[in-house]
């Protein structure tokens, strides 16, 4: 962990928490500081800048002089749903949890809202982005995919939804010169809702529209 990092994130759980003095009030609601949300949200940040700083994975292979890395740059957090790799914009993010079981709705029959799950004691709708981006998911899930699964909790405009993801690798920082048209011959549903593609560790990422993604969403609860 880089001296810098620790200089701006508040790691509170050192002073405060389970590894601190045990002080903090939030301890008698999470109990440990990974359940709590400042954890998280700290984590979520710090893994953002470690990429950074480090120059992970295969974007460094491509990469422009330092000076023009910093212009256009933006964060996006990466996961998989099926076989599709696709990121949405860290700003989004609220958390990300394991998986928790979904209530479904009673008298709705729509294959994108799942039903609502608890998350830290309030509902909070479920989604199937899958079912939304027409993904083929597997019905059968192996051990080590199934330890990979996650919960995504995302808030835009004050509204918080849920939906499960196959694997979360993290956030990747993207120029704007690295993002590319999507493909004509990209038909799916997946398509439509993709604004540009940029290639990740051999794998084409869809950076998603969430503009579009939400308006539909709101259509489907309506």
């Amino acid at each position: 962990m880089s001296e810098t990092a620790m200089q701006v994130i508040d790691d509170c759980w050192n002073r405060v928490g389970v590894r601190g003095d045990g002080s903090c009030e939030k301890l008698a609601q999470h109990i440990d500081c990974r359940n709590c949300p400042v954890h998280a949200r700290a984590a979520a940040e710090l893994l953002d800048r470690l990429q950074v700083e480090q120059m992970a994975d295969g974007w460094s292979e491509q990469a422009e002089p330092m000076q023009e890395q910093d212009a256009d740059l933006s964060s996006w957090l990466l996961f998989r749903i099926g076989e599709e790799w696709l990121a949405l914009p860290t700003a989004l993010l609220e958390e990300i949890t394991e998986l928790r079981g979904i209530h479904s709705l009673p008298h709705r029959k729509n294959a994108v809202v799942l039903g609502i799950t608890n998350i830290r004691g309030a509902l909070v709708t479920c989604i199937s982005l899958a079912a939304m981006l027409g993904i083929a998911v597997g019905s059968k899930i192996a051990g080590r995919q199934e330890l990979l699964r996650r919960m995504l909790i995302v808030r835009r405009n004050g509204q918080v939804t849920a939906f499960p993801a196959d694997e979360v690798h993290g956030t990747l920082r993207i120029a704007l010169s690295e993002q590319q048209p999507v493909p004509t011959t990209l038909t799916r549903a997946a398509g439509h809702f993709t604004n540009a593609v940029v290639q990740w560790n051999g794998h084409s990422v869809g950076l998603l529209d969430q503009e579009l993604l939400f308006h539909t969403l709101d259509r489907s609860l309506a």
